[in-house]
């Protein structure tokens, strides 16, 4: 591997790291990982929050609808 690929690898990763780290700031904000209730939505839009990460600061407000249907009688 060159010095230029690896230093572009490590530029990835940080910024990979730091974009992560601003989803988790911004799910704790929104309070997603207090209380025990682990819903299928709650643990959804928490994911989604951390990976669209600073997109949530400029507005976008990732959310998931996850309803299962209900089982027939």
């Amino acid at each position: 591997m060159s010095t230029r690929t690896a230093s572009r690898s490590r530029t990835l990763a940080v910024i990979v790291v730091v974009w992560l780290l601003i989803g988790l700031a911004a799910a704790a904000q929104r309070s997603y990982f207090s209380g025990s209730d682990a819903t299928c939505a709650k643990v959804g839009t928490t994911l989604l929050t951390v990976v669209a990460g600073p997109l949530n600061y400029i507005g976008a407000n990732p959310k998931i609808d996850c309803t299962a249907p209900k089982p027939s009688r």
